[in-house]
């Protein structure tokens, strides 16, 4: 048993030179990845960590960017909106200013076409009036000569005797009127 116990404590324990050259190949292995892979990492790990916080710090700029554009053009929007709205505003009011100058004009128009009328429908009454008392005037002469027997050729006497029955009939006329106006 004392040899087996023996060989098992040399089992466990190597030799000394294994260790001696373990440690030389360990110590010059640690050397190589301190010197030549460990900077390596670490300036690759620096740049991927300045790419990502890089990259955060562009995206927090471009959505810090974004949201400055959507801003300026939620204001542009409103101020488009606002003009929009005093464009609307000013053609509501122009069209209203000429509605009422084309309705000032049209009553104008209707009131001087109605003046013209009128005067002309008084130019035309007087006419009438005046061919009607020729006509009367002659016919009532010539019935007056045919009832008296008397020719009333005189002029100024026939003008007279016209004169003073038109004035007897405007009179009657009036008269008639006046008493159903009181009615």
């Amino acid at each position: 048993m004392k040899l087996l116990a023996a060989s098992d404590a040399q089992i466990l324990m190597p030799a000394w030179s294994e260790v001696i050259v373990g440690l030389i190949a360990f110590a010059a292995v640690c050397f190589v990845l301190m010197k030549f892979v460990f900077p390596r990492m670490e300036e690759t790990f620096r740049a991927r960590v300045d790419a990502i916080e890089g990259g955060l710090k562009r995206a927090e700029q471009a959505q810090a960017e974004a949201n400055q554009l959507l801003e300026q053009y939620r204001e542009q929007l409103a101020e488009a909106r606002t003009e929009a709205a005093g464009i609307r505003d000013e053609a509501r009011a122009d069209a209203a200013a000429i509605r009422d100058e084309m309705l000032a004009k049209a009553n104008e128009e209707r009131d001087r076409v109605i003046a013209v009328g009128k005067e002309q429908l008084a130019a035309e009454r007087q006419t009438l009036i005046r061919e009607l008392r020729s006509d009367i005037g002659s016919l009532a002469v010539d019935l007056a000569s045919r009832i008296v027997g008397d020719s009333l050729a005189d002029e100024a006497q026939r003008r007279g005797t016209v004169d003073r029955f038109l004035a007897e009939i405007e009179a009657d006329g009036r008269a008639s009127t006046g008493a159903a106006g009181r009615r």
